[in-house]
């Protein structure tokens, strides 16, 4: 039997160093496989980002629970994130977070950028302004400014903004903004942003892009931001007593407590509930807002619905101890047609009435929950010229009294008279009164003064008709002659009548009759 071949003699502290490199070769296996898929929690780590946070920022900031995982990527998740500005305890939290998620790559957090960061129940609260002092002293580039990491996406999901009033007993302004999403991300430089969010009135979904920033820690209302947007699908019977949907699409600059805004807006189907008629509505308009509290000033409206044209300018701003905004304009017509307006109010098929039409009023709409016939308040004048009257029996009565007024037979012309109107106007609680009226027709002249209600389409009207003729001159035959003895009861300085009357009774047949009261006391 040969001897063993003393080469291959098994040693067994080599076996033993095999077993154990194999064992801690598997044992870091298993360490690393660990590490990539099961997060620990770093108390450490946690205070030194509350730490860095609240240096960088300027700031009081809280943070419930951290828990990391650095292997194959680093990946953190946040919970109960809380950013609040060390001077003001009487407001929310600046900035906080339910929960968030950090991924980045080893490489990258060498470069100091973090890949993408995904909130989740991020709410922001915008107090009031604080002046400039305070603006200064959070300007970007101070200590106050977070400059060393940069976020390359940071994606939010159902976030809320609030504009906290600076009045007192005035309820938030909240924007429902359901997708959100920035890049670059540093608190010290302009910030790329696409959002979609949710217009609470009129309701609506807006979608804007642009650039935010950088962030002033002392005055957030300071920050800049500039971009684009588009309002869809505004639904405007939120507002009672008018309905229509509204889309609209502009442009933005500035800062959030001043952003100068030029837009358009297109409403197909504009309609007030009394008049019942939709008509198309166009406008562009060149508006500041104060984003730190939602009022706005309306530098200029320039708007069109059928061949009528307007400008406008105004404000739509909070009222002390009322829910709402009041709207203040004041509006000018040069180019008008009354029939466009009267479509508005009037239910009829057809307006009352036709004619060019020039227009200023202060048009007042207070907040609350009334229709809008009733509350908006109007002041103002206005001319009508060429007036024709839609309704034959109106346009009847208006030629008759033309003709009779210049001693002609009714049925000597057969081509209707036009008219023209001026004078002062009121509205309120719907009831539009004209406490100076003049209607002018060939060889008439009528001043009145009275109301007219919207909604039962009443008139009542009192004034002076002035004809060129005698009233014995509007009659013929034995008529004629009876007249001439009232004749000196109806005179008037320079020839011609003055007598009393009054206008009475439903817009579609009023009544035109002689005010017997006034009679004989024509200067009351």
């Amino acid at each position: 039997m040969p001897p063993p071949n003393p080469g291959r003699r098994s040693d067994p502290r080599r076996g033993l160093l095999w077993i154990t490199v194999g064992s801690g070769a598997g044992l870091i296996v298993v360490l690393l496989l660990i590490a990539a898929r099961v997060p620990f929690s770093s108390e450490t780590l946690r205070q030194q980002v509350v730490a860095t946070l609240g240096e960088r920022l300027g700031a009081d900031v809280a943070l419930k629970e951290l828990h990391i995982r650095v292997f194959p990527r680093f990946h953190a998740h946040g919970i109960g994130l809380e950013i609040r500005d060390k001077k003001r305890r009487d407001v929310p939290p600046l900035i906080s977070v339910k929960t968030f998620e950090i991924h980045a790559d080893l490489v990258g957090l060498m470069r100091k950028h973090v890949a993408e960061v995904q909130v989740y129940g991020l709410e922001i609260d915008i107090p009031p302004g604080k002046g400039e002092a305070a603006g200064k002293a959070g300007a970007p580039g101070s200590p106050g400014a977070a400059r060393d990491v940069i976020v390359d996406n940071l994606v939010s999901t159902d976030a809320r903004l609030v504009i906290i009033p600076g009045k007192p007993g005035k309820e938030p302004k909240t924007w429902a903004i359901h997708k959100l999403h920035m890049r670059s991300v540093s608190f010290d430089r302009s910030m790329p942003f696409d959002a979609t969010l949710t217009n609470a009135i009129p309701p609506g979904e807006i979608k804007t892009s642009g650039n935010f920033g950088p962030w002033i820690a002392g005055d957030p209302g300071a920050t800049p931001l500039d971009g684009k947007f588009t309002f869809a699908h505004a639904d405007l019977s939120v507002f009672d007593g008018i309905s229509g949907i509204l889309s609209a699409h502009g442009a933005f600059g500035g800062t959030l407590e001043r952003i100068d805004i030029h837009g358009e807006t297109e409403t197909p189907q504009f309609t007030v509930a009394v008049g019942g008629h939709p008509v198309p509505l166009h406008t562009n308009y060149h508006a500041v807002v104060d984003g730190t509290n939602g009022d706005t000033i309306l530098e200029r409206i320039d708007g069109s619905f059928l061949k009528t044209s307007l400008v406008a300018k105004g404000s739509v701003v909070d009222m002390p101890g009322k829910a709402g905004r009041q709207v203040v304009l004041d509006i000018v017509m040069d180019q008008a047609r009354v029939e466009d307006v009267l479509r508005l109010v009037v239910k009829s098929a057809k307006p009352p009435m036709i004619g060019a039409l020039k227009l200023t009023t202060k048009f007042v709409l207070p907040p609350g929950h009334r229709d809008v016939v009733d509350k908006l308040r109007l002041d103002g004048q206005f001319s009508i010229a060429r007036v024709q009257f839609t309704e034959i029996n109106v346009q009847d009565k208006i030629d008759e009294l033309s003709h009779r007024s210049r001693g002609k037979s009714p049925d000597v012309e057969q081509q209707h008279v036009v008219s023209d109107f001026k004078g002062r106007f009121r509205l309120a609680d719907g009831r539009l009164m004209l406490p100076a009226l003049t209607f002018a027709a060939p060889g008439a002249a009528v001043s009145l003064a009275g109301s007219y209600a919207l909604r039962p389409e009443m008139l009542d009207f009192n004034g002076t008709l002035r004809m060129d003729a005698k009233v014995s001159e509007t009659q013929s035959g034995f008529k004629r002659v009876l007249l001439k003895v009232v004749d000196p009861l109806f005179s008037k300085d320079g020839g011609g009548s003055a007598i009393p009357i009054k206008i009475v009774g439903r817009r579609n047949n009023p009544s035109f009759g002689l005010d017997k009261g006034r009679v004989f006391h024509r200067g009351s």
